[in-house]
């Protein structure tokens, strides 16, 4: 019966484990090895061949010379006596005139460098044409035995084919031997790494100290620990701070709630409606600065927009005025940068509604160009004054945390969420930029954001 569809699916096959660094090292080395030592062998055997074979042919033509000047002096005859385990013969018109010892068998071939079997051995021949003494030509013949070559290079071929798969085998071995011990390291760290889970990224793997290629992952690896020890700490962090903050609202609007129901005569529907409203409001900046913040965390930001800042910051002061705050904004000139218009107007405007909820009485503006320190790029340069209390040294970091409000800021800012600044500091940093927080001249702070001009 066919299996329904849903039911129990056939076991998956199991993946091939592929082989090892240490396998794959090992045999790549042995192959190597084996190649070479292959080619060398051959190429070397051929070599003392090619010079055994030359010291006969050598030996044979000094005979040759020899006896061709005793032939045409003397006759040929004198090759006769000729037994030192060579063969000798003069022949002419394809018949033996005279022969030594060893060559009393049938003709020899003529053709010089031949090779000639003769009582189941292999000769060299080497021949010359020579003049007898009484007239006529003849040819002399001498074969060379190549018996002791083809012997050397017998039991050198022997010596190699055994040699080889030996040195493959050492080398295999060495290898095998090396490697494992290079990726000791390795596959420690790989069991420390392996057992690190969410609770216990303080752990951190032991480095070898070697100052070597797997010291320096271990270091590294121990530096990515880090990042994210500390990213699960400013997650957790943010989760906590991000639930305090959604939960004050929320707790507003149910007291409210609760009291008008049970206590109509006490809360009129107009005061409920402005606190739900109010604090609806609030839940909707906080909701929409989260999804901004992590719209920058994950996906980055455009930079291929030129924005005119000049403009966006008019149009922050213009607003500022119609809510009634003295602002000054002689400073501000021509000013060009590449990003995304939204979030850069963003930043403008959280640091111009930082600096209205703390000035005392004024709100001063400026944009200018200017040359980046070090390295000599042009700048388009946003300041935003107040003439608050300022911000104290030690905390002009922690200020751009997110959800850190100082106690100033707490007494003064009842709507505020905290997210303000961080969202500056992350939106500049994303196109390139930098912020940061020095005194104004006015008396108060002075945020100084520094964006990458464009053309």
């Amino acid at each position: 019966m066919a299996e329904r569809s849903g039911g129990l699916a056939a076991p998956a096959r199991r993946r091939r484990r592929p082989a090892s660094i240490r396998a794959r090292a090992t045999a790549g080395a042995a192959a190597v090895i084996a190649v070479a030592l292959v080619v060398g062998a051959v190429a070397f055997v051929w070599v003392l061949r090619s010079s055994l074979v030359g010291g006969v042919q050598t030996t044979a033509e000094q005979t040759l010379d020899t006896l061709a000047a005793r032939i045409e002096a003397d006759g040929p005859s004198v090759v006769a006596d000729q037994d030192d385990d060579l063969l000798v013969q003069v022949v002419a018109d394809g018949r033996v005139l005279a022969h030594g010892d060893d060559a009393d068998g049938p003709t020899l071939p003529t053709t010089d460098g031949v090779r000639y079997r003769h009582d189941g051995e292999s000769w060299l021949l080497s021949t010359d044409d020579v003049d007898l003494p009484g007239g006529g030509e003849a040819t002399l013949v001498v074969g060379a035995p190549l018996a002791d070559a083809d012997a050397a290079t017998a039991e050198v071929s022997v010596l190699l084919a055994v040699a080889v798969p030996v040195a493959v085998l050492l080398m295999a071995g060495v290898t095998w031997v090396v490697v494992g011990r290079a990726l000791r390291p390795v596959d420690r760290m790989r069991r420390e790494v392996d057992s690190i889970a969410a609770a216990t990224l303080d752990a951190r793997v032991a480095e070898p100290g070697s100052g070597d290629e797997v010291d320096r992952l271990a270091a590294t690896m121990n530096r990515m620990l880090g990042r994210l020890e500390r990213s699960q700490e400013v997650q957790r962090r943010f989760v906590a701070d991000a639930s305090h903050e959604l939960r004050s609202p929320l707790a507003t609007i149910r007291q409210h709630a609760e009291l008008a129901r049970a206590h109509p005569e006490v809360t009129d529907t107009d005061e409920l409606a402005g606190v739900v409203l109010d604090e609806g409001a609030r839940l909707e900046d906080l909701v929409t600065s989260l999804l901004l913040l992590t719209r920058v965390d994950e996906r980055g930001v455009e930079r291929d927009t030129a924005v005119d800042l000049d403009d966006v910051v008019l149009a922050e002061a213009a607003r500022l005025r119609g809510l009634g705050v003295a602002v000054d904004a002689g400073a501000v000139g021509a000013a060009r940068a590449s990003g995304d218009p939204v979030l850069l107007g963003r930043v403008v405007r959280n640091l111009v509604d930082n600096a209205a909820r703390h000035a005392r009485s004024c709100v001063v503006l400026g944009l200018g160009t200017g040359t980046g320190t070090g390295t000599g790029a042009a700048e388009a340069v946003l300041t935003v004054d107040d003439d608050g209390a300022g911000v104290p040294v030690d905390q002009r970091e922690r200020v751009f945390e997110r959800f850190v409000r100082l106690d100033e800021g707490r007494a003064r800012d009842a709507g505020g969420s905290g997210l303000g600044l961080a969202i500056v500091r992350d939106v500049v940093r994303a196109h390139g930029g930098s912020v940061a927080v020095s005194d104004a001249p006015v008396g108060g702070a002075r945020f100084t954001v520094r964006l990458p001009a464009s053309d």
